[in-house]
């Protein structure tokens, strides 16, 4: 089977081909025009160029494909209102389903986020069938994936083949931006003066890509699957991070109201300067709210892997170093 890939670039998208590839697919993966693609380096697939806003482009790039996987998206948050994001995320989207349809496609398999769904607490996490709460923050990219996700399922109702996969908090190699190894550089670096009060669910990339790759064959058509596996506290988070780099965890426990302060005056000074703050308000909201997910139904459907977080770290760790993130 020849898979059309958009995002295989990425992080996620990069650890994904790597298990597609071992079990024999073909690939072609969507790049956009000038695009460095150091992560893909090595690697037996077939690289065109596109945009996800130009159908036309999307046709012709994956002429001959029968199934697709659509990783690509803006994870930008500043601003938090952004036109660029909700293009990119809703009316790339409709493209992407407009293609899948054009060709006739096996299976789409939609990646999306597991903020799609309530977050909750450790003895209530949140499920696939739980509501959507992140309008809270006020984030277009939060509402363009939740707007995206309910998209693919309308597609569905009309006999789209399309499965979504809601990944949570990553870590691993090939995490070139970085992303979640910005969290392992800080706490390696000792630069974090605190932790805020909130918590995440936490899964290794290597373990993501799998249950993802599994969503091809083993997900059942019109349902969504969250792909995590453990909720930390940010306190419990950090404290793992650094046992296992050998640091030192951030030891003061900051408010609430500390939080919040904080993500206001680095609003109030990037609009100022016009740069761009390292924690905003609703990033210090979210920090503050538990987002704790099950991954139960990913595990017994898709037989999603649970390796121990700690894997995650130091695949994380060890990659950023080789790859000059870190200096030796």
């Amino acid at each position: 089977m020849k898979i059309f890939i958009t995002g295989g670039d990425g992080f996620l998208g990069s650890n994904l081909v790597r298990v597609l590839l071992n079990r024999g697919y073909e690939l072609r993966i969507l790049i956009q025009s000038g695009r460095e693609t150091n992560t893909l380096k090595g690697l037996k697939l077939e690289l065109v160029e596109g945009d996800l806003l130009n159908i036309e482009s999307l046709k012709t790039a994956s002429i001959g494909c029968e199934a697709i996987f659509h990783l690509a998206a803006s994870t930008s948050i500043w601003p938090s209102r952004s036109e660029i994001v909700n293009k990119i995320n809703i009316e790339g989207t409709k493209n992407i389903l407009q293609l899948a349809k054009d060709l006739n496609v096996k299976r789409l398999v939609y990646v999306g986020t597991a903020n799609t769904f309530s977050f909750g607490t450790k003895e209530s996490p949140g499920r696939e069938d739980t509501p959507y709460l992140g309008n809270k923050y006020g984030l277009d990219y939060m509402d363009s994936k939740y707007k995206a996700h309910q998209l693919v399922m309308k597609a569905v109702e009309v006999g789209l083949p399309a499965v979504v996969v809601n990944p949570t908090f990553m870590l691993g190699p090939y995490d070139s931006a970085p992303s979640s190894g910005a969290m392992i550089l800080a706490v390696h670096s000792q630069k974090l003066p605190g932790f805020a009060p909130g918590g995440r669910n936490y899964i290794c990339v290597k373990d993501a890509a799998v249950g993802i790759a599994n969503a091809l064959e083993k997900g059942r058509i019109g349902e969504s699957y969250i792909i995590g596996n453990k909720n930390l506290s940010y306190k419990e988070a950090f404290s793992k991070i650094a046992t296992e780099l050998k640091s030192k965890p951030p030891k003061i426990s900051i408010p609430q109201w500390g939080i919040l302060i904080y993500g206001r005056v680095g609003c109030f000074i990037a609009r100022m300067t016009g740069g761009k703050p390292t924690v905003s308000y609703p990033m210090a909201k979210i920090a503050c709210d538990t987002h704790y997910f099950t991954a139960e139904k990913a595990v017994r459907e898709l037989g999603l892997p649970q390796s121990p977080i700690e894997e995650g770290i130091n695949e994380s760790f060890n990659w950023l170093k080789s790859n000059g993130y870190i200096a030796k």
